[in-house]
């Protein structure tokens, strides 16, 4: 037997790239309201509730009411990814990996806007006629973490909702639950979720909470835990008007050669955006403990 023989084995190698596990789309962008907008900041105007006036006689004088007025300020933000493809390695791996590329940057755009969005939520909002006042999320908006130790209940949900239709938000409005995979797994495990007399959604069939008293779920890996009850995952009721989300530049890429580094590819993707709060009784913060 020849021992050169091993100068003819080849080593093979898949013609394919698979992603790994990874968020590949923006999951809340369709959940809020969206808003092409130029320059670094962006404000955007609040119109209070007024009463009418009861006329008492014939001839009077005008009634004139002094509207309620407010503006939110969002300042954009630029994001950007970029990465080299080197000619040789097209040639090594067999497959031109640039359109995986462009999968994940796209990916790591639709998960910052998320970011962007959930920080929103739950963070300071700016007001005033400059945008200089922080306004933060009230206690109200915020359901009791004091002696937190279950997940996600049917009682939360149904505080949440009873703040909304106490603040008289216009139940048109879609309405949505913002929460992580362990919220989906405490609902499930109840009679009001499981059974189709209380809920005509097949959840443990479909093995999700698609919708409830009301709120649409959205499932979310990038929510926070609180920074003092580090065992509780904050998550989000909200409506679709409560954020407001600027986008100055939205995702763009571009895919060339560059000359300066031996005419490698370059992948780039990059969008300029921003969110804000857009009035507090339509944000409930809901913390969720997770063992």
């Amino acid at each position: 037997m020849s021992s050169q023989i091993t100068t003819a084995f080849v080593e093979q190698y898949s013609a394919n790239v698979q992603m790994l596990s990874q968020q590949m789309g923006t999951q809340l962008r369709s959940a809020v309201d969206v808003e092409t907008i130029t320059g670094k900041n962006a404000f955007f105007e609040q119109i209070g509730s007024v009463a009418a006036q009861l006329k008492t006689t014939r001839h009077a004088d005008t009634p004139q009411i002094d509207t309620p007025h407010a503006r939110r300020r969002v300042s954009i933000e630029d994001y950007v990814f970029a990465d080299l493809i080197d000619d040789v390695d097209k040639v090594r791996m067999l497959i031109d990996p640039t359109s995986s590329y462009a999968k994940a940057a796209a990916a790591a755009m639709n998960r910052s806007m998320d970011d962007v969005i959930i920080s929103a939520l739950g963070g300071t909002a700016f007001t005033g006629t400059t945008g200089s006042t922080s306004t933060a999320l009230p206690s109200a908006s915020k359901f009791a973490t004091s002696n937190q130790s279950d997940g996600l209940t049917i009682a939360k949900l149904l505080a949440a909702k009873k703040r909304f239709d106490l603040q008289d938000v216009d139940p048109s409005i879609p309405r949505y639950i913002v929460c992580g995979p362990q919220q989906i797994s405490d609902l499930l495990g109840t009679t009001e979720i499981k059974s189709s007399d209380f809920n005509t959604v097949k959840a443990l069939a479909q093995g999700q909470v698609d919708s409830f008293l009301g709120f649409k779920f959205i499932t979310s890996n990038r929510l926070k835990f609180d920074a003092t009850n580090t065992d509780d995952r904050l998550t989000f009721a909200f409506t679709q008007d409560a954020v407001k989300l600027a986008i100055g530049k939205d995702v763009q890429s571009k895919i060339d050669e560059r000359s300066d580094k031996n005419y490698s590819t370059q992948v780039y993707y990059c969008m300029s955006l921003g969110a804000t709060r857009m009035e507090e009784e339509k944000v409930f913060q809901i913390p969720c403990h997770e063992a």
